[in-house]
């Protein structure tokens, strides 16, 4: 199954997409969001759609902006140079233990929604990764098995990075970076494990149409299981918890690429998840 929500900011509302058909969620729950999760959610709308109770969409709403998939998540956790030509790129030796930071949750917005450059920022980044969607308490877990158990689905995400103000002015943590508004494009849809086999997913990006990024998550350092169970030991996560999970090498950071600029396009994709494009502008105060 697919989860979705539309809608313009602020007003979103929850679908669910199955067979190619769109269903409205009102009856299952107002949104999704950590108590959708916490409450069960997804199987809840399995069983409904199972038992024909959803209302079919109307044709319009495939029309309506696109939300983030989840709505106030209460952290997005990020793991760092989980790719070891990412890690390369920086300059660094891949990590023998996860690397991990933190986004303002408010950094996340729709798939399609401005990249906003804050001002007199003008090392700006791109990095598609793979997005983890907790749906269960993630507490002490003792295997991958418990691990797998705990995911609620995966979408598309792209962790915008201010790059000098990640290494340059950082303090020694990564967070200035990290955390500016619109820094956390998110979508288009939460993707149920069922659908999708994340260990292989071909995942690549664009920038003005040219490529930049084009990898596979069976590159990663530490798998999406391994992830969150290394995790669990250190912090409890919550349902409607997003975890970035790291991005390939081809960004700009390697020197190969110009950093963005107001009036780009990024594309980022990963394979059976969808993709998603924001322009790039210069925020107003």
């Amino acid at each position: 199954m697919r989860f979705l929500r539309l809608g313009e900011p602020g007003a979103e509302r929850p679908y669910l997409r199955a067979d190619g058909a769109l269903y409205e969620l009102d009856s299952i729950a107002a949104d999704i969001d950590p108590p959708f999760f916490a409450g069960d959610g997804i199987e809840r709308a399995r069983r409904a759609l199972a038992a024909g109770e959803l209302t079919a969409a109307p044709a319009a709403a495939e029309g309506l902006r696109i939300g983030a998939p989840v709505a106030r998540p209460a952290a997005v956790i990020c793991i760092g140079q989980n790719y070891a030509a990412h890690a390369a790129e920086s300059g660094s030796a891949p990590p023998e233990h996860p690397i991990v930071f933190f986004k303002h949750p408010n950094t996340v917005v729709g798939p399609n929604d401005d990249i906003l450059l804050p001002p007199g920022a003008e090392r700006v980044d791109w990095e598609v990764e793979l997005a983890v969607v907790i749906g269960r308490r993630a507490r002490y877990l003792a295997s991958d098995e418990e691990a797998a158990a705990c995911i609620a689905g995966f979408a598309v995400s792209d962790d915008v990075s201010e790059r000098a103000y990640q290494l340059d002015v950082s303090g020694g943590q990564w967070s200035k970076g990290k955390c500016a508004e619109t820094f956390n494009p998110l979508g288009p849809e939460l993707v149920t494990p069922d659908e999708v086999e994340h260990g292989s997913l071909r995942l690549a990006s664009w920038v003005n149409g040219e490529p930049r990024q084009d990898s596979s998550t069976a590159d990663m350092i530490f798998g999406v299981e391994a992830l969150i169970r290394d995790l669990s030991q250190y912090m409890v996560l919550e349902p409607g918890d997003i975890v970035n999970t790291g991005t390939p090498q081809g960004v700009a950071l390697s020197g190969r690429f110009p950093y963005l600029a107001d009036g780009d396009t990024v594309r980022v994709s990963i394979e059976g998840l969808g993709e998603h494009g924001s322009r790039v502008r210069r925020a107003t105060v």
